[in-house]
């Protein structure tokens, strides 16, 4: 590997990752929104594939008339019912507060938010009620008419395979077309703002049948409908998911409230709709909610069809016997460096609209694949392929640059795409996860080890730490970019660390205390920036101060605490990772006394390896430690090494080498 070229082509990608870093969706505000909601229809059941012109022109006339988004709905149980999301409603929080775990954030008792407006609210039942529709509607207009607000909770649909779905769906749209006519029709220029929202994937007969905590959300139960009138031809958007066609239902109370001049009480996580322009938002909203129930299951066998190659690639070069024969060694030792390429590729694939294809898994099996080759190309076929150790540099550097890219660039395209954000999971919308800046992390460092094979030098080995770190730094706490909170505290440790270790500079105590302060400052700071910004455009880190101010900051903590210990207790694979990275941990550290010869010879030939090992080591339990999923970030970090590692390692001594003694 030429150090000229390897270090153009670093600079560069790194200087378009610092001048990058837009919203990812630009709200407008149009002077509808000012009217405040005075009807509001809760179902449940109903996605963007039931409505169509033919079989529910009612709907259908709503939604042309309104703004539209796909909506997460999911709660603090793994399957999320109606009743828990006509709660969620009044009280701006996930789920039934009662039932929620303490460790949920959910303040017990309820409170109903609605109470704080300053007009008459009504709530009409319509599932199961004796009177007809005809009547409810009557009913429904004078309350309307009195000035009040409406709740109206309109029939459910049965899951998909239900046969009575189909009757189902034509009598909610025939209930929601009496409630229009008699407000003079869909399309009257005086129709008053109306919300109609599905609040629930499920709607059982025993729902605390299906309500049971878990760390994690069903992923089984699709995005929901959600229509707001105040923005006509508009995809919805909120502060919440800052992605255009996309809401979460603690959105809706905000916007209500909102909308009458009234605050909640206490802290909501919602955010209020917003409007933001779209060629066609009802095509978007569709296209949201078909990639996200498609993607799960494509997503193993287009990510997993490509890594065959690197398992391939591994053994050979992990197999002494296969690893002496030097042509088949650099035929594995690529497909080695290859072999994590989709992991960042892979957020990209929503460029594609993979998930329209009459086979969605094959399309994303193509996308990946194709765009892998791609890649490929460019990572071996560069003039870093001559240096032993180029192809896997190159590699990783794409991977961490890929991901920070994306997430610098407003987080645009990893919306249901492999390992993006998930809307139907609701964990976030926006930014780097914690699996995506485990990734980070650990493609950052083996960069860094390659890079260290011909940058020999203590000082150019620390300011190239120091750029790597500030860049990784700068993308994942950014506002408009990562917004990720835990990642700079384990980010500032873990490089400043490396820094002192390359530098010649013997760590201390009082070095590590400084560095752990200085990534607490450092995020505070940049927190209490994005504070200062108006509620809507505020992201987590903004928000974190808003719980700081609000005394919250203890139950944050152990909330977050909880869920970790939670993932990683009740999550057979995820126990069985924990303890395969510890053992990992302790293995790449003690090379010598585990007579783990290769990466032994590895630190003789680039001692430089051995303080980058014990960065990276750092930085996976102090990221496990300062983030609420910990347990997917360590795994991250492990995938990554696992392909690479072995990647880097001298080929293996003769017969007689290997049965000598080492020190």
């Amino acid at each position: 590997m030429r150090r000229a070229p390897l270090a153009v082509l670093l600079a560069a990608l790194l200087g378009l990752l610092v001048l990058a870093g837009a919203p990812s969706a630009s709200a407008d505000d149009p002077d509808g929104r000012a009217d405040p909601v005075r009807l509001v229809i809760a179902t449940a059941g109903l996605t963007w594939e039931d409505i169509d012109p033919e079989t529910t022109p009612h709907l259908q006339c709503l939604a042309d008339r309104s703004g539209v988004g796909a909506m997460n709905t999911t709660s603090t149980s793994v399957v999320s019912t109606k009743r828990q999301g006509l709660e969620t409603l009044h009280t701006g929080y996930r789920g039934l507060a009662e039932e929620a775990p303490r460790t949920s954030g959910i303040p017990t008792p309820a409170t109903d938010q609605w109470e704080r407006l300053d007009v008459p609210v009504s709530t009409f039942e319509l599932d199961g009620r004796d009177a007809p529709p005809e009547t409810a509607s009557t009913e429904i207009a004078a309350a309307l008419g009195a000035g009040g607000l409406v709740e109206v909770i309109a029939p459910s649909l049965p899951q998909a395979d239900d046969p009575a779905r189909e009757q189902s769906l034509t009598a909610l749209d025939a209930t929601v077309g009496a409630i229009l006519d008699e407000l003079g029709g869909c399309e009257a220029a005086d129709l008053p703002r109306t919300l109609l929202v599905s609040v629930a994937a499920t709607d059982p007969e025993h729902p605390e049948s299906v309500e049971n905590p878990g760390a994690v959300a069903s992923r089984t139960a699709g995005l929901q409908v959600a229509l707001d009138t105040a923005f006509p031809g508009q995809a919805l958007t909120s502060g919440s998911t800052k992605q255009t066609g996309v809401v979460v239902l603690t959105d809706v109370l905000p916007t209500i409230l909102a909308s009458h001049g009234a605050s909640a009480e206490g802290l909501v996580p919602g955010q209020p709709f917003r409007g933001t322009e779209h060629a066609d938002p009802l095509q978007l909203a569709l296209d949201r909610s078909q990639a996200a129930e498609q993607v799960d299951a494509a997503t193993v066998p287009a990510l997993g069809s490509w890594f065959v190659l690197g398992a391939i690639g591994i053994v050979i070069v992990l197999v002494p016997p296969l690893a002496r024969r030097p042509r088949l060694a650099v035929v594995g030792r690529g497909l080695a460096a290859i072999a994590p390429l989709p992991l960042a590729l892979g957020l990209f694939a929503s460029l594609v609209p993979w998930w329209r294809a009459e086979q969605p898994t094959l399309a994303l099996t193509g996308v990946i694949w194709a765009g892998g080759a791609l890649l490929s190309v460019l990572v071996l076929a560069g003039p870093w392929r001559h240096h032993r150790l180029g192809p896997v540099g190159v590699s990783a550097a794409l991977v961490a640059l890929l991901i920070l890219g994306e997430s610098a660039t407003g987080s645009r395209f990893q919306l249901s795409s492999p390992l993006g954000a998930q809307p139907i999971s609701g964990g976030r919308f926006y930014g780097l996860s914690n699996h995506l800046f485990g990734m980070v992390l650990a493609a950052s460092l083996m960069a860094l080890l390659c890079l260290f094979t011909v940058v020999r030098t203590a000082r150019a080995r620390t300011v190239w730490t120091v750029v790597v770190g500030g860049l990784v730094a700068l993308v994942c706490v950014a506002p408009s970019m990562g917004a990720d909170f835990g990642s700079m505290l384990a980010t500032v440790p873990t490089f400043g660390l490396l820094a002192l270790l390359v530098s010649g500079i013997r760590p201390r105590l009082w070095h590590l205390l400084a560095l752990g302060v200085g990534g607490a400052v450092a995020v505070l700071g940049v927190s209490f920036l994005d504070w200062l910004r108006p509620a809507e455009e505020r992201t987590h880190l903004g928000r974190f101060i808003d719980e700081l101010l609000s005394g919250e900051l203890l139950d944050v903590v152990i909330r977050k605490l909880a869920q970790n210990v939670a993932m990683t207790t009740g999550y057979p694979a995820l126990a069985a990772v924990m303890l395969c990275a510890v053992v990992a941990s302790v293995a790449i550290l003690l090379p010598g006394r585990l007579r783990w010869r290769r990466l032994a010879a590895l630190d003789a030939a680039h001692p430089a390896s051995y303080p980058v090992r014990v960065a990276l080591v750092a930085g996976a339990w102090i990221g496990y430690a300062v983030n609420d999923t910990g347990p997917v970030l360590v795994a991250a970090m492990l995938g990554i090494w696992l392909c690479h590692l072995p990647a880097v390692l001298p080929d293996p001594a003769s017969d007689s080498a290997s049965r000598a003694p080492t020190g």
